[in-house]
């Protein structure tokens, strides 16, 4: 519910979501028209959720951004772990 309430409060349309069982973890697609500054704003706000593992995009994703994230120092493997304990 926390990524879908991070673009429905900036107001971008949601073209397709699809969530789904993935092994023990869950999985969802969202399909958004963003600009840059957007996609910058959800990855932050993404990955600052402590269940979240991954998140990536189609054409916006960059070296930068794969490089940035997660956090140096915090994996999100830690930051699940924490999260369970």
């Amino acid at each position: 519910m926390r990524i879908l309430n991070a673009a429905s409060r900036r107001g971008l349309d949601l073209h397709y979501v699809h969530a789904e069982a993935a092994e023990r973890d869950h999985q969802a697609s969202l399909l958004l028209d963003v600009n840059q500054k957007q996609v910058g704003q959800l990855y932050r706000e993404w990955y600052s959720i402590a269940d979240v593992i991954n998140v990536g995009s189609g054409a916006a994703q960059s070296a930068a951004w794969s490089s940035a994230h997660p956090p140096t120092g915090v994996t999100m493997e830690e930051s699940r772990a924490a999260a369970r304990a």
